[in-house]
């Protein structure tokens, strides 16, 4: 056997194998934040109110207008346009099905560390922000590695990353995603669709954040909000099944889950492993790519924005992602032998009263929730591209708009694959930032 061969055949193990070593990784260093930050997560939404408008008082900022382009309330939801999406959908159901039940709680406990993790991002991304002289302002790890860690490499390695990254994990493959879905459920070419979405993506973007954040600030609520409903319908029919989901829940992290219908079952580590995993990635935190939206809201103190941040992760996980993993549980869907997607479809189309509406539900959510990534991944990769130039351009707008159409097409399995490697590139010296300079986030914090 050749060595190309055993290289292709152990691909998919390596790459298995460093997406949980790096989510351990980010989750290390979720876990020494909040130590070092004193559990701040607990205690945030009691003090930060009141120590802010202190530190206000003492600011010598103007207090008519804080600088920034967008409103705080813009920026999250921004954030959460490019979090919010399949991993709120299939994510979940991937996580029940190889880790059982008990991978939701190490998915809640992620994430409570993520918060850590995201608010940290968001505070470093704000202090090191750039003001232009016609009021635009950029942010995000690259500055922060820059001038805050002083490695303008890391910053280039960075910015290189999250630009080539975009265009693969925030645009072909949310094309891909909105033109199967469409081609299944209405058999709409996925030519026609690639275009549509093209001409879409262009009226939103090219006119900047204020355009994208006045667009997810209308957008990402009701999405979000009819979603919720939708799966709300379905709890409170199966309302007398969610506390034995919850016992599952916990119990099933620390004993492994029994064989159950279609489920094979899992143990403790089956569950550690894939809630941590899906966890981490499906709210970005550690990525830091959040952080360039957050940076451009207007704010006069970046712990006032990192709180945002925490809200955004909280929302993304706590909130969706159980939502989502409580109606495959008392449904029964997660034990059905499907796969993905397929299972969040089988547990809407057995929760809901109305027959084979589940489907139709799904497929509009995960247009939607693709359409948002699209638009908000390409404020991200602009700002990276902007980075490496050292100015603004317009160029990147203009690509990204023309590989719609492509990625709609398809066969882009290669694609997914490097751009997921980009994205773990990205994390890495994001990580260092955050370790570098958690001295500066504490001295921050009230």
């Amino acid at each position: 056997m050749t060595l190309f061969p055993v290289v292709h055949h152990l691909l998919p193990y390596l790459h298995q194998a460093g997406g949980f070593l790096l989510a351990v990784g980010i989750l290390s260093v979720g876990v020494y934040l909040t130590v070092k930050s004193g559990f701040f997560q607990l205690r945030s939404l009691f003090f930060l109110g009141q120590e802010t408008k202190k530190r206000d008082a003492r600011s010598d900022l103007p207090s008519r207008q804080p600088p920034g382009e967008i409103s705080p309330f813009s920026a999250l939801t921004t954030a959460l346009a490019a979090t919010v999406g399949t991993g709120n959908l299939a994510g979940v159901a991937t996580a029940l099905t190889l880790g059982g039940p008990g991978s939701i709680f190490w998915m809640w406990l992620s994430a409570f560390f993520g918060m850590m993790l995201k608010f940290s991002e968001i505070v470093l991304a704000v202090t090191y922000r750039r003001f232009s002289p016609d009021g635009t302002v950029s942010g995000g790890p690259m500055y922060v590695l820059a001038e805050g860690l002083r490695q303008p490499w890391l910053g280039f390695s960075f910015a290189l990353c999250g630009s080539l990254a975009a265009l693969g994990i925030g645009n072909l493959v949310q094309a891909n995603t909105v033109a199967i879905a469409l081609q299944a459920s209405l058999r709409i070419p996925p030519a026609v669709t690639g275009v549509c979405l093209a001409l879409l993506t262009a009226a939103v973007i090219l006119g900047g954040i204020r355009r994208v954040g006045a667009f997810t600030a209308q957008l990402v609520p009701l999405m979000t909000l009819a979603y919720l409903i939708m799966a709300l319908v379905i709890l409170v029919s199966h309302r007398h099944l969610i506390p034995v989901a919850l016992v599952s829940i916990i119990s099933d992290a620390f004993t492994g889950s029994a064989a159950a219908g279609g489920f094979a079952g899992a143990g403790v580590y089956q569950a550690f492993r894939y809630g941590i995993t899906r966890g981490i990635f499906t709210n970005e935190a550690g990525l830091g790519s959040a952080s360039i939206a957050h940076a451009a809201a207007r704010t006069s103190h970046p712990v006032k924005q990192g709180l945002w941040g925490m809200a955004e992760v909280f929302i993304d996980t706590h909130l969706l992602c159980t939502v989502t993993a409580l109606t495959l549980l008392v449904t029964g869907a997660w034990t059905s032998g499907l796969e993905g997607i397929s299972i969040t479809v089988e547990a809407f189309n057995r929760g809901l009263p109305w027959e084979e509406v589940g489907g139709l539900v799904i497929v509009t959510g995960l247009i939607f929730f693709s359409f948002s990534t699209l638009i908000s991944w390409s404020y991200y990769g602009e700002k990276c591209f902007q980075f490496i130039l050292s100015g603004r351009h317009s160029t990147y707008r203009i690509l990204w708009v023309a590989l719609v159409p492509l990625g709609a097409l398809g066969g882009l399995q290669a694609v997914w694959a490097w751009a997921d490697t980009l994205n773990a590139l990205m994390a890495i010296p994001n990580l260092a930032a955050l370790l570098g300079l958690s001295s500066l986030v504490k001295r921050m914090i009230p």
